[in-house]
């Protein structure tokens, strides 16, 4: 039996599944550009040093925490969100996360996650021939 089958979208699946509605402190958006995907976390006022990224087979963890800039005083507003944010996503076994990297820039958090080499697509050579060319059965010449 044949079936549609797109590699990454299971890993799309997957994102949304786990992610589910965006937390207050950390949306996120997901591009998919050539070989990669990349995933951008806005995590603005947040210290570098206090954001965590764990990946753990296929569970990637996002774990930052966003302070007060000042203790003490009087607040007249406080509307931006603080404390400790945490995002968790399933990734497929299609991606690479040996060769993930992380940059963190004006309040940015950008992965650039690798697909893994097994689920990009490639040219499969076809046998031909005159009489002599035998359909290939499991694996091996008829």
């Amino acid at each position: 039996m044949l079936l549609n089958y797109e590699p990454l979208a299971d890993a799309f699946r997957r994102f949304d599944r786990a992610a589910g509605p965006a937390p207050a402190g950390m949306p996120m958006d997901i591009q998919r550009l050539d070989d990669h995907l990349l995933v951008s976390f806005d995590l603005p006022g947040v210290d570098p040093g206090s954001i965590d990224l764990t990946v753990e087979g296929t569970s990637l963890t996002v774990r930052a925490e966003r302070t007060a800039p000042h203790d003490g005083g009087e607040w007249l507003a406080s509307e931006r969100p603080r404390g400790t944010f945490t995002r968790r996503l399933l990734l497929g076994r299609d991606l690479d996360t040996e060769r993930l990297t992380a940059t963190y820039r004006d309040g940015v958090l950008s992965l650039s996650i690798p697909v893994a080499e097994r689920a990009k697509p490639r040219r499969i050579e076809i046998a031909h021939g005159g009489r002599d060319a035998q359909p290939v059965l499991d694996g091996s010449p008829a």
